[in-house]
């Protein structure tokens, strides 16, 4: 069956041009962003608004401090994935 001729749509355009949405909405950079922004405010917050007896419950642990810490470098490891293995698509890999 054909397709109308009104209706005609260019499959090779649209299978060959690399997809900038791919790269903006890959799932690294958005897991990244979200531990970059939650390690930055524990960050902060076990910096400057942890008081003596918060960490005395925490046996002595500014957990905040470390969580947030520990958050930054993983959301560093995963830009550093998005960005030295970026996504191709489908039909550019060799």
């Amino acid at each position: 069956m054909s397709e109308p001729e009104g209706n005609t749509v260019n499959h090779a355009a649209t299978e060959a041009a690399p997809s900038a949405a791919s790269q903006l909405f890959d799932l690294r950079s958005i897991i990244a962003l979200l531990f970059g922004v939650y390690g930055i405010i524990l960050l902060v917050m076990g910096l400057f608004f942890e008081s003596p007896g918060e960490i005395e419950k925490a046996g002595g642990i500014d957990i905040n401090l470390w969580s947030g810490v520990v958050m930054i470098v993983i959301a560093v490891l995963f830009a550093l994935w998005a960005y030295l293995r970026p996504l191709v698509p489908p039909g550019e890999r060799h």
